[in-house]
């Protein structure tokens, strides 16, 4: 009976409305998940000086508010950050996410996630980003970097046997990346946004992923005040 189902579906159906059809249940799981997420943020209400740990993944940090609806756990709250942050106005002293920034749509997520990141941070407080630098693949492409070809092999598929592929894949990442970065890009971004004092960063081991160093562009700004 389900072969059947499926079969009537696909004959009267577009293959481009059953992939917009699945992105809606996708997106309606998600919505579910983040309603949950907003139920577990009402016991930081009120409280100042809080850490976000932006989309933390496999890496919670202990003392943080760690964050990711992806990767569910007791230590971490699921939310969809696409969404207003359901914390008060200059409650936090860190908003901080290592490889989540390239994830979000530009100018609108973007735009909309470094509004919310400002609301929420006190004056003074610290914005650190970490993401892939693109000008790094960008670059090697151009001067044919046979050595960072292997080394970008280690981490990327096995289909990326071309520098293209490389390239596309520190891009899009088959869906999941939508914007890509390199420091004079995101510097003009974070101003635009009204953080100051945006630098970029040497690796932190008290804040960053040693697997995450290699090929990782990090940036400090600060919320004025």
């Amino acid at each position: 009976m389900a072969n059947l189902i499926r079969q009537f579906i696909k004959g009267r159906t577009s293959a481009g409305l059953r992939a917009a059809l699945r992105q809606v249940q996708s997106e309606y799981r998600l919505l579910q998940t983040h309603r949950r997420g907003l139920k577990k943020t009402a016991v930081l209400r009120g409280q100042k000086n809080l850490k976000l740990n932006i989309a933390c993944g496999p890496n919670p940090k202990n003392g943080w508010v760690n964050i990711d609806l992806y990767c569910p756990g007791t230590e971490v709250i699921p939310l969809d950050l696409r969404e207003p942050l359901p914390f008060d106005d200059g409650s936090a002293e860190i908003v901080y996410s290592e490889h989540f920034f390239e994830h979000l749509a530009y100018p609108v997520e973007v735009g909309n996630f470094l509004q919310e990141s400002r609301r929420v941070l006190k004056p003074g407080g610290l914005f650190r980003a970490g993401m892939p630098d693109a000008s790094i693949l960008v670059t090697a492409y151009g001067l044919k970097n046979e050595s960072l070809f292997q080394r970008a092999t280690q981490w990327h598929p096995p289909s990326c046997d071309t520098w293209m592929h490389q390239l596309n894949y520190v891009f899009r990442q088959g869906t999941e990346h939508k914007y890509a970065w390199d420091f004079e890009t995101l510097a003009k971004v974070l101003t635009t946004a009204g953080f100051v004092g945006v630098m970029r960063s040497e690796f932190d081991p008290a804040f960053d992923s040693p697997s995450r160093q290699v090929g990782t562009m990090y940036v400090n700004a600060r919320n004025p005040g």
